[in-house]
């Protein structure tokens, strides 16, 4: 068994906790995935897991391991997808990460045209929080991320296009009514979420704390924001159809609409495939490039 093939079994292990889900994940025997972890143990001359119950964890080594292990499936992913994609990038591969707002309400009309345009290209859509696209992208288990802005002190990346994104606060009318920013409840996105690390920075920048309730997902936030629950800061692409409609209401608020664009981030080097999706970003009226390389990713969260 390559190096590789080694490498991603003991990824599937650290991930899924077993061997057995492991080999179901990869398609393989169990015998073949030990197998593949007792050799990737001795190469490294470390314990790179350690018995949990009846599954397996991995050890303070295994966990360092772990993240060069992911770096390196994905340059060699990536090299791959590079190498065959220069070729003719109309038959390449794109690996995609957006977080959740930017994937239900930008990406569909976006890939429908890209797909329309280039229908033999191969593209993967990874959604998730902000934090969970950039270590995608730290990673190089994905090509290009729709996010808001990098986070601190991460190299060799490029911002190739924006599109403007403004937050705003909304609530259902009758919340708006009596509205105080001190004391409505807040409704919050899971941990780990751009627009809900934004929104603490706000209310501590007002100097307010009040009431906070965690729905988990930007749809639920919205729903719970018509349902009557409270007052969210959302994208206003988010909730387009729902402000048309009268079901929300902008709130007046300090500081508010926050301008804060999606923003189109890569590696320096990526595949082909990738520069064809970025033209195709650039080629709509919502995009523009970028006046700001490498550098500005020194910026906020």
């Amino acid at each position: 068994m390559t190096t590789t093939a080694r490498l991603r079994a003991f990824v599937a292990v650290a991930d899924t906790g077993s061997v057995r889900a492991a080999a179901a994940r990869l398609v393989l025997t169990e015998s073949a995935v030990s197998a593949a972890i007792g050799a990737l143990g001795d190469e490294v001359g470390v314990p790179l897991l350690e018995r949990n119950g009846r599954g397996l964890r991995l050890t303070p080594p295994g966990e360092t391991f772990a993240e060069y292990a992911r770096a390196m499936l994905g340059l060699h992913d990536e090299a791959l997808s590079a190498a065959r994609g220069d070729l003719d990038p109309a038959h390449g591969r794109i690996r995609l990460a957006a977080v959740t707002t930017a994937a239900d309400h930008l990406l569909p009309a976006v890939l429908a045209g890209f797909r329309a345009d280039y229908p033999d290209v191969q593209l993967r859509l990874d959604v998730g929080t902000s934090e969970h696209v950039w270590a995608l992208l730290d990673r190089h288990e994905t090509d290009l991320v729709i996010a808001g802005r990098p986070p601190r002190d991460t190299a060799d990346l490029v911002i190739r296009a924006e599109r403007g994104n403004d937050l705003v606060p909304v609530a259902a009318p009758p919340v708006t009514a009596t509205f105080d920013a001190g004391t409505a409840t807040w409704l919050m996105r899971e941990a780990g979420s751009g627009t809900r690390s934004t929104c603490e920075a706000l209310l501590d920048q007002l100097e307010l704390d009040p009431p906070r309730l965690t729905l988990g997902s930007n749809g639920a936030v919205v729903a719970g924001a018509v349902a009557g629950l409270g007052i969210t800061l959302v994208s206003r692409d988010a909730v387009a159809r729902q402000l048309a409609a009268g079901e929300l209401a902008t709130v007046p608020l300090p500081g508010t609409p926050l301008r804060r664009p999606w923003r189109a981030v890569t590696h320096r080097r990526v595949p082909a495939s990738v520069d064809l999706l970025v033209a195709h970003l650039l080629a709509g009226e919502a995009w523009w490039p970028s006046d700001y390389p490498a550098r500005s990713t020194r910026g906020g969260s």
